[in-house]
């Protein structure tokens, strides 16, 4: 069985902690392991191998994260789609299942998921597997504990007297709260065969590679067709297949749920009351963290006096709190978020005016690059100040830029530098000068970390002032 993780989706709901750049998947939220390494861990039991989809600047966080992992479980790896652009989840998966065996069953899951009841997990994947095995499509309905507007719901029958699998009546949009509490008085009142029960939609699946396949080329003919000449057009790198801007493009942007499920006669569903969560807000997140004896989330610096219930989030700075509940406060090295609970479901529409005027929704002060680091420790109109950090046997593109000269000083490790035909070991304290316009590269061919200072001084010092002349990352 291979599982497919869905790396896709930017989490605004969680800014300013999920950046684009820095998506929720990736962000280190629970005891020091992000909900991407804990879906790898938790279907590498029932998984003989993992399918990552993802785009170029989520690859190289995923690789990062899944050699942390290897440390502990060197059998754990993963093969790698690569999309150049989201078109959402019937194009992924199905490029996906193009890459496997016909009879390959596949596991589906979201990268950003929580599942807490892993013993029950287990068990609802030995069904799901029964049944895929018999050619059905398996969806995972999530059993409601409350009434949700965020999720989607799959109104349901079960197949027999035992209630273990269920035949799908219909997929439900997500409802306004009047009829969501209809769907919960619904499913108080189920009793037997005849009955029906109101799910979460998971978006979790499992079928037959080749399956869906079928189902998708009967039901969305244009995403199987445009899908397969993607694919066969592809590029192979070791164990990464890449597939071309132009074909993807051409591809339509649908959901499975929309192209395949809501129309295929072969769909079942799993009751599944297995701990889950999206987390997909702040509220979600808060349920999920460890609490204090006032209920507030357990934070090292966070002092509190006479407040209770509120979700506390920030490691840089104390944060005192006097005589308030029901809060929501985070905070990052460039954006604090305060808000009530029940209300984090805004927070989007502060993305929103965010994307204005900043890159604040973008990208942290510290970015990920695949060779590195970078952090910014100063941004002022003429010059931005950075602490780059190059991995060992990593070097950034060759490259050149039109609005800015950079100098570089070596802290730690020892730095070889190119700049036109000329290169250099530069070492801790010394420093070089490129000038603008000059063909340069940074490399790090030691055993430990180089760490550098990069002052660059110009009139723009915006990121896409790069012109890359040649990448060992394949990046534009």
């Amino acid at each position: 069985m291979t599982n497919i993780i869905l790396c896709g989706g930017n989490g605004t709901r969680l800014w300013p902690i999920s950046r684009t750049l820095m998506p929720k998947q990736f962000v280190k939220l629970f005891d020091g392991r992000s909900l991407f390494q804990l879906t790898l861990k938790r279907n590498h039991k029932f998984c003989d191998k993992n399918l990552i989809v993802s785009n170029e600047n989520q690859y190289f966080l995923s690789m990062d994260q899944l050699e942390e992992l290897q440390s502990d479980q060197s059998s754990l790896t993963s093969d790698f789609l690569l999309e150049p652009i989201g078109k959402n989840t019937a194009p992924a998966i199905a490029l996906s299942c193009m890459a496997l065996e016909s009879d390959e069953i596949v596991l589906v899951t979201p990268s950003d998921h929580l599942v807490k009841d892993e013993i029950e997990y287990e068990k609802i994947l030995k069904k799901a597997k029964e049944s895929a095995q018999e050619n059905n499509l398996v969806t995972f309905g999530i059993t409601p504990t409350s009434a949700e507007t965020g999720f989607g719901y799959i109104q349901a029958k079960p197949e027999n007297n035992e209630c273990s699998v269920f035949n799908v009546e219909l997929f439900k949009e997500k409802p306004d709260l009047k009829t969501a509490k209809k769907y919960i008085e619904a499913n108080s009142r189920f009793s037997n065969i005849n009955s029906q029960l109101f799910f979460w939609n998971s978006g979790m699946f499992m079928f037959k590679a080749g399956v869906f396949l079928e189902e998708l080329q009967k039901y969305s003919p244009k995403i199987f067709d445009t899908c397969k000449k993607a694919f066969e057009n592809k590029k192979i790198q070791n164990s990464t297949l890449r597939i071309g801007y132009s074909y993807m493009e051409s591809i339509p942007n649908e959901s499975i749920d929309y192209a395949v499920m809501e129309k295929s006669t072969k769909v079942k569903v799993i009751p599944s009351s297995i701990g889950w969560s999206d987390v997909g807000s702040f509220d979600a997140l808060f349920e999920e963290l460890p609490k204090d004896n006032n209920n507030n989330t357990v934070n090292n610096k966070h002092i509190a006096i006479n407040s209770k219930n509120n979700l506390i989030y920030g490691y840089d700075k104390y944060i005192a709190t006097v005589d308030v509940e029901d809060l929501i406060i985070v905070d990052t090295a460039d954006a604090l978020l305060v808000s009530k609970k029940g209300s984090s479901q805004k927070i989007r529409q502060v993305v929103y005016e965010l994307k204005k005027t900043t890159q604040l929704h973008h990208v942290h002060l510290t970015a990920h690059r695949p060779w590195g680091t970078y952090t910014i420790l100063e941004d002022t109109p003429g010059y931005k100040i950075k602490r780059i950090v190059v991995k060992p046997g990593k070097r950034l593109s060759l490259q050149k830029h039109f609005h800015r000269n950079e100098h570089w000083i070596v802290v730690s490790g020892t730095a070889t530098v190119t700049v036109g035909d000329k290169t250099k070991l530069i070492r801790p304290n010394e420093s070089t000068y490129i000038k603008m316009g000059e063909v340069h590269r940074l490399s790090n061919e030691g055993i430990i970390p180089v760490i550098l200072i990069e002052a660059q001084v110009g009139e723009y010092t915006g990121e896409d002032d790069i012109v890359r002349i040649d990448d060992d990352f394949h990046r534009d």
